[in-house]
């Protein structure tokens, strides 16, 4: 590509969306180039990139070089986000919210929520800048996908993922997030300026569909007791109550509610007119779907809420009560723990892939099934984006229930991330992601130039596949310059599956 396009997002691409309604902010979310008309170029990094800072250093300091944008740092130094030093960026840990550092402010969230303890475990972070809260939560176990726009300051989730911290580009508009219902123990916003009450309370209602029962909202800023604010203050104290969340407190300008656990809040008559949504809409449904101003029903069982689930780390293998979605989900998703433990050891043992070493921090799962694969690494100092492909079962919620992260996503589609963001990329069975209809929507070529964008310089794909797949990607990963090699798959394996492990230059 040209040397432009060092920061190519297909899917969000500011020439295109400009155009677009700004109502609800439609013009910010995923809008992709038609079939064939995305660039099929490699996209080049920037004049001085090197190999990023290793984790867990990353999380304090970057190298400017791969990512020359002043812009935040200039703007928002003051209030501790990121400043420049020499050849680095720095992270002192603030955000405008807690300009004196994420650690202060997560101490003064634990006094009034659990965050210790494996309680809580998945969090979502709305609108959060570089993302210093959700690096900050992971060393209480919290894992946190955080997200925001693609945004006129540069890069906030590209400065987020050079960190080595859970991101991708998201914004909260006219279509529900990428997410199964009732995935997050903790949703966060700290001044992410989300309209919640606005429009009958539809934001809200989105944080409702996404939050387990029993988990915790916190908002930090505007409307929470601000100047020239209390109507806003009001409508957002009201959509709380109409949903009988319980108030926990209201601390400055930082107020937390908690889901109720059960389901014994039938929307009551209030100003919102709030309805439970009808039985025909699936909640986890979340690809292109639009937002609904109705409240996501919860499954009777209760096995889901909060004070339920196990704490972790047993919620990683226990069985949920989610995988009856499949058939004999209990056994398959037990068959499927023990294959990917297999799988993993003989990656790291005999095809020498560093797994487990510092080279290694942001990792992509392609075809996540139930995070059998990212339940195997759960010890190595690094986190997985367990994608769901959006025609395949919506397994996202075993995912959320077993304490990973991950979202859905369609791969005849890039992926909204930035270039130069994985260090590995792993797909098991490339070829059923991209096409499930028998009719092929989309070219293995453009799948692996979508790997190439989203693949740092020296990082490494892993693709198991049948033979005949394999070769075909071999021979396109030659033709776009990776360092390609081939290898059996392990002994115990009955499936006569190929594994191609790639370099990219």
């Amino acid at each position: 590509c040209p040397a432009e396009e060092v920061d190519q997002m297909p899917c969000e691409d500011p020439r295109r969306n400009s155009q677009l309604s700004r109502d609800m902010n439609y013009y910010r979310e995923r809008h992709c180039p038609a079939p064939g008309e995305a660039p099929l170029c490699l996209v080049p990094p920037p004049q001085g990139y090197r190999i990023p800072i290793s984790w867990p250093d990353s999380l304090h300091k970057i190298w400017h070089d791969n990512m020359p944008y002043d812009k935040i740092a200039e703007r928002k130094g003051h209030q501790g986000w990121m400043k420049e030093e020499g050849p680095y960026f720095i992270f002192p840990g603030g955000g405008t919210m807690f300009p004196d550092g994420a650690e202060q402010y997560i101490e003064k969230l634990g006094q009034y929520i659990p965050i210790d303890g494996g309680v809580l475990r998945t969090a979502l972070d709305m609108g959060c800048g570089v993302a210093s809260f959700g690096g900050f939560l992971l060393k209480e176990d919290i894992t946190t996908l955080s997200f925001a726009p693609r945004d006129s300051h540069k890069g906030q989730i590209q400065f987020a993922l050079e960190r080595g911290i859970p991101a991708f580009v998201a914004m909260l508009g006219t279509r529900r997030l990428p997410f199964s219902a009732h995935s997050f123990d903790l949703v966060h916003c700290s001044r992410c300026l989300i309209p919640f009450a606005a429009r009958n309370g539809t934001y809200f209602l989105e944080v409702d569909r996404l939050l387990r029962p029993g988990g915790y909202v916190v908002i930090s800023g505007p409307p929470v007791q601000w100047p020239k604010q209390d109507k806003e203050w009001a409508d957002l104290q009201a959509v709380a109550h109409a949903l009988c969340y319980e108030l926990i407190v209201v601390d400055g300008n930082t107020v937390i509610w908690k889901k109720p656990s059960g389901s014994s809040c039938l929307p009551n008559q209030n100003e919102f007119g709030l309805d439970l949504c009808s039985d025909t809409d699936d909640p986890s449904n979340a690809w292109y779907i639009k937002l609904k101003k109705c409240v996501s029903r919860v499954s009777p069982n209760g096995e889901i809420a909060v004070a339920s689930i196990p704490s972790w780390p047993e919620r990683l293998s226990k069985p949920p009560t989610r995988v009856s979605l499949i058939k004999n989900g209990i056994d398959v998703f037990e068959a499927d723990t023990r294959r990917w433990a297999r799988r993993v050891a003989y990656y790291k043992k005999i095809l020498g892939i560093k797994l487990g070493t510092p080279l290694i921090r942001n990792v992509m799962d392609m075809n996540a099934f139930f995070g059998g694969f990212a339940a195997a690494l759960v010890s190595d100092p690094l986190w997985v984006m367990n994608v769901v492909p959006a025609r395949k079962p919506l397994t996202l919620g075993v995912i959320y229930d077993r304490g990973l992260i991950g979202v859905y996503h369609d791969w005849c589609e890039a992926f909204s991330t930035y270039p130069r963001t994985y260090d590995l990329i792993h797909a098991a069975g490339i070829n059923s992601i991209k096409d499930t209809t028998g009719k092929s929507r989309c070219h293995l070529v453009d799948l692996l130039v979508e790997m190439d964008r989203m693949l740092r310089p020296e990082g490494t794909v892993v693709i198991r596949d049948i033979p005949e797949v394999i070769e075909k990607l071999r021979r396109i990963g030659t033709a776009i310059q990776w360092t390609v090699k081939v290898h059996g798959s392990e002994p115990e394996s009955q499936t006569g599956d190929k594994i191609l492990v790639a370099t990219k230059k």
